[in-house]
């Protein structure tokens, strides 16, 4: 028989991937609190809480917000199942892994998709959407993703929000790794549905996914013609456990519910508009330290949360990962796709969005390139991040 160890101790690390970032012992000592039942006062109190906090991260009145139980993928797929019936026609922007997941699950789900299709590393063009839906006039729903976390691009919302608006389809917009790192202008967008993880700018383990539908998204779903295909994920049956009915749906994840809503509490006592500033001033002297030893961004338009780098010529990117990892305890994201073994992804997540970690991947990683022949000055990088620092507190 197996000997196991009565302990259990994982390595710690610095967590500067694509996800998950790095849980505050704040949210792991609320989530160690004593379990309850999923249907005591005490837990749908915090539910209560919980959702109200959603709420405000999220930008939104929408009644209809809550925690999917389960990662931001099962988030995706409870928001185009509860939208999507049979032969509906829609439009997914696809221009990294999770445009095309996205409409992946659409197809699984009965939808005629139509894919606005742009390259790896590029933004979705407002015109080609006007376009497409003039195309399509049928088309029910419109899926967009706001961080690209397989690219590392940000999509601007706000002219797309309004094509989309003008021609009366449903917004679904995917915020896994933007949600608490940059504004979700949920209700500002009029977006229907929207979608994201814990594990990513919320900094709490992964297992809950939040997820927001509009009001007439809401109605959508309650005039659909056929039952919602997944009994699990269905919005009207979770609903009426979130709401105020109570009705027994799943046993929820209580600990990782307690955990949500510390994480959440978190982001609003900073406040979003600091939160969202340290994201920015963070990335803004992350890149102005990876450009200085000449590492060129991916991304036509970069999210402050995640930064796709090219990986430089002749370098072997697996053994600078690894290096990272086993000697630095850092761990960066591989490239995916058609940016496999040429790109390295670099998260500053929340928790994770400090000045340390910004200093820190910096000498790491110049270190380990000018071991393998790549002239580089560590020092420069480190003056040109804190030139970035120095002129943020002055204008704080």
């Amino acid at each position: 028989m197996a000997q196991y160890s009565s302990t259990f101790a994982p390595p710690e690390r610095i967590l500067m991937g694509p996800g998950p970032s790095t849980v505050p012992a704040r949210v792991l000592q609320a989530m160690s609190a004593p379990t309850l039942g999923h249907l005591d006062p005490a837990y749908l109190a915090i539910m209560d809480e919980t959702r109200r906090l959603m709420r405000q991260v999220m930008a939104t009145e929408n009644e209809l917000t809550m925690a999917i139980s389960g990662t931001g993928s099962a988030g995706m797929e409870a928001c185009v199942c509860n939208l999507v019936e049979p032969g509906d026609e829609m439009l997914v922007g696809v221009n990294g892994v999770f445009g095309g997941r996205m409409r992946d699950v659409a197809e699984r789900y009965g939808a005629q998709v139509h894919a606005i299709e742009a390259p790896w590393g590029k933004s979705i063009d407002p015109a080609e959407v006007r376009r497409m839906l003039q195309q399509h006039p049928r088309t029910k729903i419109v899926g967009i993703v706001h961080a690209e976390t397989s690219t590392g691009v940000w999509q601007p919302m706000d002219e797309i929000a309004a094509i989309v608006q003008e021609h009366g389809a449903l917004l679904l917009v995917d915020c896994v790794t933007s949600l608490g790192g940059l504004p979700v202008a949920t209700d500002e967008w009029k977006a229907d549905a929207i979608y994201s993880g814990t594990q990513k700018c919320l900094s709490c383990p992964p297992g809950l996914a939040p997820v927001t539908f509009s009001a007439r998204a809401a109605e959508v779903i309650r005039n659909r013609k056929t039952k919602v295909t997944s009994w699990y994920l269905d919005a009207s049956m979770l609903m009426n456990y979130w709401g105020s009915d109570r009705v027994y749906h799943h046993t929820a994840p209580i600990n990782m519910t307690y955990a949500l809503r510390e994480a959440l509490l978190m982001v609003v006592e900073e406040g979003l508009e600091q939160r969202y500033a340290r994201h920015m001033l963070n990335h803004r002297a992350l890149r102005a330290g990876l450009e200085s030893m000449h590492l060129n961004y991916l991304p036509d338009r970069s999210l402050p949360t995640l930064n796709a780098v090219a990986v430089p010529e002749g370098v072997d990117d697996a053994k600078v990962r690894g290096r990272l990892l086993n000697e630095f305890g850092i761990e960066i994201g591989a490239g995916l796709g058609p940016f496999k073994g040429k790109a390295w992804r670099i998260g500053l997540m929340g928790h994770g969005s400090t000045q340390r970690n910004v200093i820190l991947i910096l000498s790491a990683l110049g270190s380990l390139l000018r071991d393998q022949g790549i002239e580089v000055s560590v020092d420069e990088a480190l003056a040109a991040a804190n030139q970035i620092f120095r002129a943020g507190e002055s204008n704080s």
